[in-house]
């Protein structure tokens, strides 16, 4: 598919889907609705990862203000509804790679991932506030991230902070130089490109089936994936058996 407001690139085992409306890649609802597009579409391409990466010198600024107006506003909350929906119906892991601000929608993109990395040089935050609205995506996310202090710190004072800071909040993985970004991306990366795609997958969807739930249920969920689908794969066995026969295994992505 040709697409206006992103890019949709697959090599190494990776997909990655850009936003590419620089500088400051600010959302719109015909943006969002390719992006949903590419995350159906990375869902069926070859690889293990799916990356969230941005052109230009921001990651995002956000959702396009002319959208949040009266007449728009349902559409859009719609579409981002349903952006957000796709991301955690991706069953291979989603990671954010952040090099430069993530701010508003933006960050909520971020916080919708299963992981992320940053350079040095990026600036995240939710100044919703400032312009008499609030972050729905991040007012489900933050709480659930943070304390409930520091969540309604962000949300409330609409205040932005480096990369330093998210990384000791938790709520980035990994803050890399910005001068070789690219390559402390690729390392970061590779340790989990050399496990088994469909174990990635069906990890990502064991421990998103324990969200919510007691201990008992979860575990009930979680045990059955593992017995019914988890071992039901190649890879299950070649792991298991590449252990006992002290080899290293050789992953069939099934």
């Amino acid at each position: 598919m040709n697409y206006e407001f992103i890019k949709l690139k697959s090599g190494g085992g990776i997909v990655s889907i850009v936003l590419n409306r620089p500088p400051l890649n600010v959302l719109t609802i015909a943006m969002m609705e390719e992006m949903i597009t590419a995350l159906q579409q990375a869902g069926q391409e070859p690889g293990a990862l799916v990356t969230l990466e941005a052109e230009g010198k921001a990651f995002s600024a956000g959702v396009d203000v002319a959208d949040h107006t009266p007449e728009k506003v349902r559409q859009m909350i719609d579409v981002f509804d349903r952006l957000f929906l796709a991301m955690a119906g991706l069953e291979k892991p989603l990671a954010a790679v952040v090099d430069g601000a993530a701010l508003g929608g933006g960050y909520e993109l971020v916080l919708g991932c299963d992981l992320v990395v940053a350079s040095e040089r990026s600036k995240f935050g939710q100044p919703e506030i400032a312009v008499g609205v609030f972050p729905p995506i991040a007012c489900y996310m933050l709480p659930r991230l943070l304390s409930w202090p520091r969540a309604m710190e962000l949300l409330l004072s609409g205040q932005t902070f480096g990369a330093a800071r998210a990384l000791e909040l938790g709520l980035v993985n990994r803050v890399l130089p910005a001068g070789d970004f690219a390559v402390g991306v690729r390392d970061f990366l590779q340790q989990f490109l050399a496990q088994s795609p469909v174990v990635l997958a069906l990890t990502k969807k064991a421990a998103r089936a324990g969200l919510g739930k007691d201990f008992a249920a979860a575990l009930k969920e979680i045990d059955n994936i593992y017995l019914r689908e988890l071992m039901a794969t190649e890879d299950a066995v070649e792991g298991l058996s590449a252990f006992m026969e002290k080899r290293r295994p050789v992953w069939r992505g099934k």
